[in-house]
């Protein structure tokens, strides 16, 4: 049945087409079925329909609100009406999913992440051996043989958290963030066991699984006695553990979940942290995920960090919630079937790249930072892409 909340929307659209020149997809392509007006029609045609669906219907609902929709937000910013777009794709897409037509890649994702606890399937041995080490290069970064990266430490103030893909590929970004902790004197412990912040359940549409991904970070808050949840730099992760999970799992008072970058904005902010900007040289950018800012609201924060940890570094037009999606949100990097359309989608974010001449771009999100890594290759842009966290430890005064 279809909810009062999503029948309202559908019948408040009035097919004025607005909502078009917001969407990447339209602006790449200019097809009409890129529309977001064309897909909240297929997604009032999913949530209508009873019993068995139409397998002739079905490829072409899935095709639009799987693979030419990152549910973005910013058609929601630029609809006359207010109609959350994005909210009826994913509610569409939880009815497609529940008739087990989520595309394969994108559940493999999922059902990995239910089994192993993670979505890259990274073991709690492969997990533990890659904390040891780094704190291994935290002492030996810092000459402090103190320098710790602790592992379920009870009583720790804060609980952080990881896109898995850190300890699979970039273990850089969480060696950052431990100089960051370290440097702030901070109380933090990482899970041996729950240390994934993300979610995919949320693109895939399976409540579920979404809800059983939070409740394990919040599981492992109690059981270690931690007063915050700290996200790491993840735009989907931020959003579901932040302001989706109290409706999954039916919370009435949520604990604490903050971003790492509201974090450490307070600790430079408090004076905490010493930082030279001035070892970060190259004209730098920002880049906002659209979960993190449009629809998370972690905006000046991000800015805050490079102003106090970058030389000079300039805006992207539009940018703040008006920013475009980079295309790899919606669980798109996960369905190697749309690639090629993720990647001309991806064009509109190349281009505001492109324009502002610099040669580093910060992404406070993995997903982003693996799509914008893909749109450099593709559209030859020269630059390197970090994270936010990676550029404030760059300039932390005992980096020489």
């Amino acid at each position: 049945m279809i909810s009062r909340r999503h029948a309202t929307d559908l019948a408040s659209c009035v097919r004025c087409g607005l909502c078009a020149e917001a969407c990447h997809y339209f602006r790449a392509t200019s097809e009409p079925l890129a529309t977001p007006a064309y897909k909240v029609r297929l997604a009032g045609q999913v949530l209508r329909s009873a019993g068995r669906l139409d397998p002739e219907r079905t490829t072409e609902w899935v095709d639009e609100l799987f693979g030419r929709c990152s549910m973005c937000g910013r058609c929601m910013l630029h609809c006359t009406t207010g109609i959350n777009i994005p909210g009826l794709v994913r509610a569409s897409r939880s009815r497609l999913a529940s008739a087990g037509l989520v595309p394969s890649d994108l559940q493999a994702t999922v059902d990995t992440t239910v089994k192993s606890g993670n979505s890259m399937g990274v073991t709690r041995d492969e997990w533990v051996e890659t904390v040891r080490w780094l704190e291994d290069e935290l002492r030996a970064e810092t000459g402090d043989n103190s320098a710790r990266l602790p592992l379920d430490e009870p009583g720790a103030e804060l609980l952080y958290t990881v896109n898995p893909r850190e300890p699979k590929f970039f273990p850089l970004s969480l060696l950052a963030v431990a100089a960051i902790f370290h440097a702030a004197g901070a109380s933090w412990t990482l899970s041996s066991e729950s240390f994934d912040l993300t979610n995919y359940g949320l693109f895939s549409g399976d409540d579920d699984a979404a809800a059983l991904f939070a409740r394990r970070l919040r599981n492992a808050m109690r059981q270690l006695g931690a007063r915050t949840l700290v996200l790491g730099e993840c735009g989907h992760g931020f959003n579901a553990n932040r302001w989706l999970a109290p409706e999954w799992l039916d919370e009435d008072e949520p604990p604490r979940v903050v971003s790492i970058l509201e974090v450490v904005a307070d600790y430079v902010q408090q004076g905490r942290l010493r930082l030279d900007p001035s070892r970060n040289r190259s004209l730098t950018t920002l880049h906002d995920p659209c979960n993190l800012v449009r629809m998370g609201g972690v905006v000046e924060q991000p800015r805050a960090l490079l102003s106090a940890s970058v030389s000079r570094w300039v805006e992207m037009t539009p940018n703040r919630e008006q920013n475009f999606c980079c295309g790899g949100g919606g669980g798109q990097l996960a369905m190697g079937r749309y690639t090629k359309r993720r990647l001309g989608a991806g064009r509109i974010k190349a281009e505001q790249i492109k324009a502002t001449g610099a040669k580093v771009v910060a992404a406070p999100c993995h997903n982003c930072i693996d799509q914008l890594s893909d749109l450099n290759k593709e559209y030859g842009l020269g630059v390197k892409v970090t994270t936010v966290c990676e550029l404030v430890a760059g300039a932390l005064a005992w980096n020489t």
